[in-house]
């Protein structure tokens, strides 16, 4: 019995229809997914379908210099703000010396892009000294969400059993009153903001503040005078609220606002323990082995790691509020998590009722919310396409060209092989749409002018790899041997170039994506997106049809319009296989008697 070739799988000459069934139903489940969610089509760039454009005139902060370093670093860190979920394809650019546009494409949602790019004050972890619930919720305690070391097993929010957890996480509303006296709150308070502009002297008041009992005992004029503004602070005013914290330095005590579930808190904040500038980096976690749900977790640098260990240990020793520290971004409260043990590892997780979005967006603001520079929001407009129908229009008709003509001469050269290739080009072309209508609203694509040339790209690309199987099967029948032994023995050999070919592609879009912003990133997403579906495209659609169509006569005849016609191929006589001789080779040499 004669043994199998090498490189002929049996398995998948026997069954190749496991490998077709198995494309068409994630097909299938991608295409019903696109139409559950509702978005049916790619979500189009700015310089496809318009937008909203943001300008924004930059102001010196606390002595930081309107010059052309602080700008780009601006630009840099809005730009990784606004693109921090994915290829959303903002443009951020400077205009002039002291203005910075940002373009946001249409379909994102432009009052969060506002809050992300708006918000670009200095970023501050501030003790908290006293807070209240403003307007209708005045009068309420509120717990904190908690924050806990990186060596904490399970973080979770201490609020009472009968609080419920608000939407972002941080508070939860509970109705307490005070155990400590309104003397003995306000002496508290007013010796912590006495004493000296230290977070160990800011954070060691040890009970809530009483506004009044505080200005009536106070014997220091600015104590009693920043007291009286935290009394009179009605964070429910959007006129006030801006207006809170101007100008305040970032070593003295200040007064702030902050929304939590639609009610505004007002803070008495010491002065700032840990800059953002001294967090390396953020992100938003979902806890699967606790009950934390959603969590944002950060890691300091090596001088915020130890002001972070020194603040939290005094912190862990207070009650509330005095064991919050607030986090200030452009003088407003976007979370007072409180400390339940101090946090020596450099890593710390907040923990809440946080949802996905609003951890994500509390990380992006904690990553990339120091700026060198604060920022004020000159105008919003909403901008039609630079590029217009007609230049659309034009580009797809380029692409449509191009097809054709890959088509045109598939058909010309291979003929009856030319099917295969057009059934694998569909195929591509469907899951590249599928799948970029899905990426909109997942990840935030925006398809531009680049990305569409991406995708023309990738049809030469997929091309290629049928012509190189092809190629193959066809040198094995010019040797002499039949279609079905000719696919088999031809896939290996295929299967090294089509994956050297399309690694090198997808090699070059990763460092495109990696190394720059903007529109190439979204030739770069493009490319890299449809070398991925190419490879995933022959292996489990094109080499198994070929499987199939290698049994039909048409081919296995070699017919003169298959294009694998043995003939026309220049084909050697068929490769026999014949028995060796029983005897020794040579001739036999008689004998005489």
């Amino acid at each position: 019995m004669a043994a199998p070739k090498k490189g002929r799988s049996a398995s998948a000459q026997s069954k190749p229809g496991r490998s077709l069934a198995l494309i068409l139903i994630a097909i299938v489940g991608l295409t019903g997914g696109m139409f559950a969610s509702g978005h049916t089509t790619p979500r189009l760039g700015i310089d496809l379908a318009g937008g909203t454009s943001i300008t924004l005139e930059a102001k010196a902060d606390q002595g930081s210099a309107i010059n052309k370093a602080n700008m780009d670093t601006a630009v840099d860190i809005m730009n990784r703000r606004v693109n921090g979920l994915g290829v959303s394809e903002a443009e951020v650019q400077t205009q002039g010396d002291k203005n910075i546009i940002v373009n946001i494409p249409k379909g994102t949602n432009s009052k969060e892009a506002r809050a992300q790019v708006g918000t670009t004050a200095k970023l501050y972890f501030r003790p908290v000294l006293a807070q209240e619930a403003t307007g209708a919720a005045a009068g309420t305690a509120s717990p904190s969400a908690s924050a806990t070391g990186s060596s904490s097993a399970s973080p979770s929010s201490t609020a009472s059993p009968s609080s419920s957890a608000s939407g972002t996480g941080e508070k939860a509303s509970s109705s307490s009153s005070p155990s400590a006296t309104a003397t003995s709150q306000g002496r508290a308070v007013t010796d912590a903001l006495k004493a000296d502009s230290t977070p160990s002297a800011s954070a060691s008041a040890k009970a809530s503040a009483s506004p009044s009992a505080s200005a009536s005992t106070s014997t220091d004029a600015e104590s009693a005078a920043l007291q009286a503004k935290y009394a009179a602070l009605d964070c429910t005013k959007k006129s006030v609220r801006t207006k809170a914290g101007e100008g305040v330095k970032p070593e003295d005590p200040t007064v702030a606002c902050g929304e939590i579930s639609g009610v505004w808190y007002k803070y008495l904040l010491g002065p700032s323990a840990v800059a953002g500038t001294e967090i390396d980096k953020a992100s938003a976690n979902f806890d699967t082995q606790g009950a934390s749900g959603w969590q944002v977790v950060m890691e300091f640098n090596s001088q915020g790691r130890k002001k972070f260990a020194d603040v939290t240990a005094q912190l862990a020793q207070n009650t509330q509020p005095q064991n919050e520290f607030a986090i200030v971004l452009d003088g407003d409260v976007v979370s007072s998590p409180f400390v339940q043990n101090a946090i020596t590892g450099g890593s710390a997780q907040i923990s809440g009722s946080f949802t996905q979005e609003e951890a994500q967006n509390l990380a992006n603001m904690l990553s990339y919310g120091a700026l060198p520079l604060s920022f004020k929001e000159q105008s919003v407009n909403t901008v039609t396409a630079a590029l217009g129908g007609d230049q659309l229009h034009a580009g797809l008709l380029a692409g449509a060209i191009g097809l054709a003509l890959v088509v045109i001469y598939l058909v010309a050269y291979y003929r009856g092989l030319s099917l295969i290739a057009i059934a694998s080009l569909l195929v591509s072309a469907a899951l590249t749409y599928v799948l970029m209508s899905l990426l909109g609203p997942a990840i935030g694509f925006a398809l531009n002018l680049p990305a569409v040339c991406g995708a023309i790209v990738a049809i030469g690309i997929t091309a290629d790899s049928f012509i190189v199987f092809f190629e193959r099967i066809r040198d094995e029948i010019r040797e002499g041997r039949t279609l079905r032994p000719s696919v088999e023995r031809a896939w290996p050999r295929a299967r090294r170039t089509i994956l050297v070919s399309d690694f090198v592609s997808f090699l070059a879009a990763a460092v495109l994506f990696i190394v720059t912003v903007g529109k190439v990133q979204g030739f770069a997403f493009t490319l890299g997106l449809t070398t991925v579906l190419d490879v995933v495209v022959v292996f489990f659609f094109t080499k198994p049809l070929m499987t199939l169509l290698a049994r039909r006569k048409f081919f296995a005849n070699g017919h003169k319009w298959s294009g694998l016609d043995p003939k026309s191929l220049g084909a050697q006589p068929p490769i026999r296989r014949t028995r060796r001789p029983a005897g020794p080779a040579g001739p036999v040499e008689t004998k005489e008697a």
